[in-house]
């Protein structure tokens, strides 16, 4: 399927408004990533991966993990473009999401490559600001980090848990990029907390695993060893394949527990 192209048997008014996903018949779990391409990495991985839709940075297929039905989607970067993909998957029936994404070092001792597994996030994203209050917290739900971590120990990745900072600015400007400093952080990205946001208010399940593509601390940058920030290392490309096992087997997990509550 071509961009902008939509399926050939669903018309304009099947499809949501802004990302062009179908408004009907996706799985009720996701794996959520920025990057269309990422998207693509992980459905390869699925039984039966099929492009459903592709709209601006909106990319989306459906398929199988381990016998679990599952659609990936692409969000682009930064929160609010992100945050209308969550709120039309969540209009089309997903009720439980993981995002998989990359992510900035923010304390000593997290290596290029490895995962965190975000408990919650600071909501410095600019759109939820917008929606809530600011003490409205932005919090994962507990079974959902749970299952990142264990999925994570049964493939033997490295990872870590931990406050991340969703933060709307990539570049630094005049304000102090670690206002933060000495909060505990363990890393910083860019879409996570509208996600949570939006899981509270609706009553969804949500977790996000992120992939480490550098150091953001100051103590930890090493610009002559590294030549500058550069997400497409060897070391990231790894962790990237390991996260998305790790992200596809959480929704598996996730998936088990609610049938045994059932």
């Amino acid at each position: 399927m071509t961009q902008e192209q939509a399926p050939q048997d669903q018309g304009p008014q099947d499809l949501a408004p802004i990302t062009r996903i179908p408004r009907t018949g996706l799985p009720a779990r996701a794996v959520v990533v920025g990057d269309p391409a990422r998207a693509a990495i992980v459905a390869a991985l699925l039984d039966g991966a099929e492009e459903v839709s592709y709209h601006r940075e909106y990319r989306a297929f459906t398929g199988t993990w381990k016998g679990v039905p599952v659609v990936v989607a692409s969000h682009g970067v930064g929160a609010p473009g992100a945050i209308l993909l969550f709120q039309e998957l969540a209009d089309a029936g997903v009720s439980t999401f993981v995002r998989f994404g990359t992510a900035g070092a923010m304390r000593p001792g997290i290596q290029d490559g490895d995962l965190v597994i975000a408990e919650a996030a600071v909501r410095d994203d600019g759109v939820t600001q917008q929606l809530l209050p600011p003490e409205y917290p932005a919090v994962a739900t507990p079974e959902a980090v749970l299952a990142l971590q264990l999925a994570a120990r049964e493939q033997g990745a490295p990872h870590h848990r931990g406050l991340v900072w969703t933060r709307a600015a990539f570049q630094p400007g005049l304000i102090p990029l670690f206002s933060y400093e000495g909060a505990g952080l363990a890393a910083i990205e860019m879409e996570l907390s509208a996600l949570y946001v939006t899981a509270s208010l609706r009553g969804l399940t949500a977790g996000g695993v992120l992939v480490i593509d550098g150091a953001n601390a100051d103590e930890l940058v090493d610009e002559a060893g590294t030549g500058g920030y550069n997400p497409h290392r060897e070391i990231v490309a790894t962790g990237v394949e390991r996260g998305s096992v790790v992200a596809l087997e959480a929704l598996r997990l996730l998936a088990e527990a609610e049938e045994r509550a059932l």
